[in-house]
């Protein structure tokens, strides 16, 4: 899919080098999930990739009212789920960026604008990714405070492997596995929640 006929998946509310927040409506909320990649690309041709760590819906006047209610009339619900603009946000950390058609897996030199539209990176593009750099954009997830880090990784690595695997690229998943061992190698504890959540892969 090219880049002219790709749909936002939202538009950038607030960010910084680390993470940024889009917005969305609620009817824009099937493509995104937990762990997928995503991008924005910036005024000089380079692009910001991330990985979605929360979708968090927020409520509303309406919503509060709604849901006081003894019940509520099937209508009422698919009004304000698809034709209001619902507080959806879409909470993304920064694990790389491009320019000038070279892939790094550092935090980017400047963070996204807002309004900046937010799209889902395709499995080409996600197979470029993961395979550019070798893993080093895992030190980003592993750095995270207060995010279930092993859903995360279990949510992204499950994508990717995927990913990989159409393309011709068994291999991938098992080197993931392994560095993640090496860089968990002295936190014995974590290492142990991070392989028992990956066990669900298998």
């Amino acid at each position: 899919m090219s880049e002219e006929t790709k749909i936002p998946i939202g538009k950038l509310l607030r960010a910084d080098n680390r993470q940024f927040v889009a917005g969305c409506r609620v009817k824009e909320l099937e493509t995104p999930a937990l762990g997928a990649l995503c991008k924005v690309k910036l005024d000089d041709g380079s692009e910001i990739f991330g990985l979605i760590t929360n979708i968090q819906i927020n409520d509303d006047g309406l919503v509060k009212q709604l849901v006081s209610g003894l019940s509520i009339p099937s209508e009422y619900t698919a009004d304000n789920r698809y034709n209001r603009n619902l507080p959806v946000e879409i909470y993304v950390l920064a694990v790389g960026f491009q320019r000038a058609g070279r892939l790094y897996h550092r935090l980017p030199p400047r963070p996204p604008l807002s309004l900046d539209a937010l799209y889902l990176c395709d499995d080409a593009e996600l197979v470029r990714f993961t395979n550019s750099g070798g893993y080093g954009y895992f030190r980003h997830i592993l750095r995270l405070e207060d995010q279930p880090v092993e859903e995360l990784l279990v949510a992204h690595l499950a994508q990717a492997r995927a990913a990989n695997e159409l393309q011709g690229k068994p291999d991938w998943y098992g080197g993931a596995c392994q560095e993640l061992i090496t860089l968990l190698r002295d936190d014995y504890p974590r290492l142990m929640n991070v392989l028992n959540a990956l066990a669900e892969l298998e």
